[in-house]
């Protein structure tokens, strides 16, 4: 039978997969439609096994509120387009409202969700297979927060950065302060929040320098002391000089204060935030391949 033009594009439309592999399996299938689908299928899940071990450090941040509910998620690709990509976004989208609405306990409790997108199902994780396939790349949940029976505030900078702020008071300020988080990065709401490690290593950075000066021992301890104080003021948000301060002076407290208004905490999410990225050095490549046979 003759494979024409227009069955190619609609096997295409219907599989998404490249034209090449629509016509070979057309061809394999002697035009039957139904039978070419299958057979791409069969190809496209064996491309997401492929897809699933590469690493998938681009993607985006979702999130989802409603009323004193809400949830903040982090859903990796490997490529930036691919991020953009409606498919992908929708299913990032759909993974926020469940987890807000369904509370799983991690990744594989929200993967063993009922979702249906895109033809695929009748889970989420089968929905994630399915797009792994299709669109030849892979593609995970890496991390989400619920928040429940509080007043929340979302700021999205674009889809790459994410915060969620748990809130009593006025939600314009409690929404100036999740901007102001996704400007100035906080680790910490306070001083005294910040993680131990955070600050030895900012000590032993602080010790090193001091060491350097050359200068007596009490006033080296001084220098680190005073290095590590400015550290803690500079990553705790109440300590922080608020983004839209008139005066370039008044601390995210002091506006909180003002506006009559308590933040109980914030969650910030960056995309690929501590992810390895993998980095194709043709050149290394080589040179290792060349050494490795030399050593045969």
């Amino acid at each position: 039978m003759a494979i024409t033009a227009s069955m190619v594009a609609e096997l295409r439309a219907k599989t998404d997969a490249p034209m090449m592999e629509c016509k070979k399996a057309l061809t394999e299938a002697d035009g039957d439609m139904a039978k070419a689908e299958e057979l791409l299928r069969v190809k496209l899940g064996t491309k997401a096994g492929k897809a699933a071990s590469r690493i998938a450090a681009e993607g985006v941040i979702s999130a989802f509120v409603e009323g004193n509910n809400g949830a903040i998620i982090e859903v990796n690709s490997e490529t930036d387009f691919v991020s953009k990509n409606d498919s992908f976004l929708a299913l990032a989208n759909a993974a926020a409202k469940l987890v807000s609405e369904k509370n799983p306990a991690d990744v594989a409790a929200l993967g063993a969700l009922a979702y249906e997108q895109d033809g695929f199902g009748p889970t989420l994780e089968d929905v994630r297979k399915g797009l792994i396939g299709k669109i030849g790349e892979n593609m995970s949940f890496r991390r989400f927060k619920r928040f429940e029976g509080t007043s929340l505030a979302l700021y999205l900078h674009g889809t790459r950065i994410g915060v969620m702020v748990e809130f009593e008071g006025d939600a314009q300020a409690a929404k100036d302060v999740a901007m102001h988080v996704a400007a100035m990065k906080p680790v910490a709401l306070t001083s005294a929040d910040v993680p131990a490690e955070l600050i030895e290593k900012e000590r032993a950075v602080a010790a090193a320098k001091a060491e350097e000066s050359g200068k007596p021992a009490d006033i080296a301890a001084k220098m680190v002391e005073g290095s590590v104080q400015k550290f803690l003021k500079e990553v705790s948000l109440f300590n922080q000089i608020f983004v839209k301060a008139a005066d370039g002076k008044q601390t995210v407290e002091q506006m909180l204060k003002a506006a009559n208004t308590t933040i109980k905490s914030f969650t910030l999410y960056v995309v690929g935030e501590g992810i390895e990225k993998k980095v194709d050095d043709f050149a290394a490549e080589v040179a290792a391949q060349v050494a490795a046979a030399k050593g045969q």
